[in-house]
């Protein structure tokens, strides 16, 4: 994941102090989530490793651990 998300975009995700400002990306990089990872195919083994049956909340799953990630880096 991080290798589809520029610097730049992982620079201005890392400065996000809490979790809940998340929801913001929302319709941005997580709908690019959604799509580029098929979240929204029935079968998506991602999305159910996820623990969830909807797209939209395993997007956010894994947008929050992309943040952790960044937050981890020295951004």
């Amino acid at each position: 994941m991080l290798v589809v998300v520029s610097a730049e975009d992982q620079a201005k995700i890392a400065q996000m102090l809490k979790k809940n400002e998340l929801i913001d990306l929302h319709f941005g990089l997580g709908l690019a989530v959604r799509y580029a990872f098929g979240l929204h195919d029935t079968e998506s083994q991602l999305r159910l490793s996820c623990g969830t049956e909807h797209p939209d909340d395993a997007s956010q799953i894994i947008i929050q651990a992309l943040w952790k990630k960044v937050k981890e880096s020295n951004f």
